[in-house]
């Protein structure tokens, strides 16, 4: 994985890491409860501008390309196994999954993750969040602060919320996460932990919900939820 990071900085290709690993180099509550397993997959986000470099990049360091894969998703994901059996995804300027998360001019911003604020929202917006996921943004809500804007090792209330107020689906599955989130903190007990954890929620939606939103989210919540408004993985 390192050799990959470094390789891309080295030839000034923008692949930033997503996922789990990319929380443990985050956080240290996260890192302090890991289990330790054999590496299989890793998720690093990229730009569609530099695609051909990132091909070429992988070729150079042994990685097949999935070449049906490649042809039928190339503008937006990439696949690539190695001969060790780890498989490499890259996603292509935007995260698609339940949500769809535009990472365009975002990957600058940290090395070698996604900028934390980032991270967080790449948990918040399952739909069908599992409890490891649950953890993940549990740690990382626990071990760094809301900020007004992007800092270091701070998360970007101000963006998440921007965000939130331009997309209702978004919104939605944000805030039922974060409901989520305070629900399941019950189950820390009574102690600092749990009420930080309560009150970075709470600040955060907050926050969302006091950021104006757009006329494109308020016509989409007209419709509610009678429409589905995320996507399943199948999908």
């Amino acid at each position: 994985m390192q050799t990959i990071l470094d390789s891309a900085k080295a030839n000034n290709i923008n692949l930033r890491l997503i996922g789990s690993i990319a929380v443990r180099m985050h956080s240290e509550s996260a890192r302090a409860q890991v289990i330790p397993r054999a590496l299989t997959d890793i998720d690093l986000v990229g730009y569609s501008k530099q695609c051909e470099e990132i091909i070429a990049l992988f070729q150079r360091l042994g990685y097949a390309g999935d070449e049906d894969f490649n042809a039928l998703h190339g503008s937006e994901r990439l696949l690539f196994l190695g001969k060790d059996g780890l498989r490499i995804d890259v996603f292509l300027d935007v995260l698609s999954m339940s949500h769809k998360l535009d990472l365009r001019g975002r990957l600058e911003l940290d090395y070698p993750t996604v900028p934390l604020t980032d991270l967080l929202m790449t948990k918040l917006q399952i739909a069908e969040l599992n409890e490891k996921d649950v953890k993940d943004v549990i740690c990382l809500l626990h071990d760094h602060e809301l900020a007004d804007s992007d800092l270091p090792e701070k998360i970007s209330s101000k963006h998440v919320a921007d965000l939130c107020s331009e997309d209702w689906g978004i919104y939605k599955t944000f805030t039922i996460n974060l409901n989520r989130i305070l629900a399941y903190s019950d189950k820390l007990g009574e102690n600092e932990m749990r009420d930080h954890i309560r009150n970075q929620c709470e600040s955060l939606l907050q926050k969302i919900e006091a950021t104006p939103k757009s006329m494109k989210w308020k016509m989409r919540a007209r419709v509610g939820e009678k429409k589905r408004w995320y996507s399943l993985p199948e999908e």
